[in-house]
């Protein structure tokens, strides 16, 4: 996919977003063909090259940038030539993908082995642990803690589970 196919893409330009956030993101969106300096990207952007280095760095930690270090002969100084290496984009979505299936796999375990229950008033959430440490009062308003339903929740968790399944073609 080329860099103007994949930055058209909403999913794309919201995992960009997540990664660099707002200040980095024209960074991100607007990659130069072949290498270019923080320097260069700073001044054609109208941004602050801090800014732009953090967005670069960002970038280079989730493989979507590379850089090579050049010493200039006289004044010893390194300067950094920056190149986008957006293929790794889809690799990066299915592996993102799977660190969520994961965590919403364990959440939902959580979720099913244990009692909890509810503050109606202050909406704080204990395990029976802390309900029956507390005498089933809030702590913090001391009215009664209710048993909570969160089937809801589970039925959800489980849902979302099994579209990512069927997403990442996984076996349930």
């Amino acid at each position: 996919m080329a860099f103007e196919d994949l930055l058209e893409d909403p999913v794309i330009q919201k995992y960009l977003h997540e990664l660099v956030g707002p200040k980095g993101m024209p960074v991100a969106a607007a990659p130069p063909d072949g290498e270019v300096t923080d320097e260069e990207l700073s001044e054609e952007l109208d941004l602050e090259l801090n800014d732009v280095r953090r967005a670069l760095f960002i970038l280079y930690e989730n493989d979507l940038a590379t850089y090579r270090r050049l010493r200039d002969e006289d004044s010893g100084w390194l300067t950094y030539l920056w190149t986008f290496e957006y293929d790794n984009i889809p690799e990066n979505l299915e592996d993102e993908m799977y660190r969520l299936h994961e965590a919403l796999e364990e959440r939902r375990e959580y979720e099913r082995n244990h009692e909890f229950y509810l503050c109606e008033i202050c909406s704080i959430r204990f395990e029976f642990g802390e309900a029956m440490d507390f005498g089933f009062e809030c702590p913090e308003c001391g009215s009664p803690l209710e048993s909570m339903d969160n089937d809801r929740l589970v039925n959800a968790m489980d849902d979302r589970l099994d579209a990512l399944e069927d997403e990442l073609n996984l076996e349930a």
